[in-house]
């Protein structure tokens, strides 16, 4: 599943394709994409709107037009991409946008499952790691008060929007924190460490994938991101030479360095 760094790289390509652009139509070939909506509903409010803005949310791309917003999730196999002509578009389009300069912006989907609707998605969600409300102070508040392991409590989208698998390992591994610790246990310094390689860390993927969508539908794996525990179950850590482990946590694997993470 793409996670932000990813999402973020598709956002600056949708940022770019439809900056001052008008929709003239939209055509959307999946009906359970919009579920509940139904697609002539989303078509008729996306004809002729004129983008004013395109934003991350988390994982969500929120595509701001006059007097609408649109939602898209890239879920498992999404993505968004622009085409020089809407004939050029893949059987796996789930949905495509034609613009007024002649080119379509296109919600290729192999496996279908992506969302696109009308309106803000739906729930709370806590601060994005990548935006100014994202500061060491309130990450510390927020922390002290959970009662769960770490990592779970880092993948919960109401504490942290978009912070995926992936990525989490990777910034506790960079903070020397295990995984399996409370939350509201960790002294304020570290939390502030780990803010701090959370940071860094998507900083760095963002450019990695950034760089990896800049063809059109091309979407790589990983990119140049090297992990340093994620995947690398049974192998030396680069660190401390100890072997990663692997363990089950909230439904998901997590990568970790016993010898480094306390």
């Amino acid at each position: 599943m793409p996670e932000l760094p990813e999402v973020e790289a598709v956002c600056r390509v949708a940022r770019r394709a439809l900056a001052g652009r008008r929709i003239v139509s939209a055509h959307i070939r999946r009906r359970r994409i919009c579920l509940p909506q139904t697609p002539r509903q989303v078509a008729a409010a996306l004809a002729g709107k004129r983008c004013l803005a395109v934003e991350r949310l988390g994982k969500n791309i929120l595509i701001h037009l006059e007097g609408a917003t649109l939602t898209v999730h890239l879920r498992m196999t999404g993505n968004l991409y622009a085409l020089a002509h809407p004939g050029l578009r893949p059987r796996t389009t789930s949905a495509h946008l034609v613009l007024d300069d002649g080119r379509a912006l296109v919600f290729d989907d192999p496996r279908g499952l992506g969302i696109l609707r009308l309106g803000r998605p739906p729930g709370p969600v806590g601060p994005d790691p990548l935006s100014r409300e994202f500061t060491p102070q309130r990450f510390a508040e927020m922390a002290r008060a959970g009662r769960s392991p770490i990592k779970v409590w880092l993948m919960d989208q109401r504490r942290v929007a978009g912070l995926g698998n992936i990525y989490a390992a990777e910034a506790l591994h960079r903070a020397g924190i295990d995984p399996r610790r409370l939350a509201s246990t960790l002294r304020v310094s570290r939390l502030n460490r780990l803010h701090a390689a959370i940071v860094a860390i998507l900083a760095v993927a963002v450019e990695s994938a950034s760089r990896a969508y800049r063809r059109p539908g091309g979407f790589a794996d990983g990119e140049w991101f090297t992990a340093a525990v994620y995947g690398r179950d049974g192998l030396p850590c680069r660190r401390c030479r100890r072997l990663i482990r692997r363990i089950p946590q909230g439904g998901r694997s997590t990568y970790f360095c016993p010898g480094c993470q306390r």
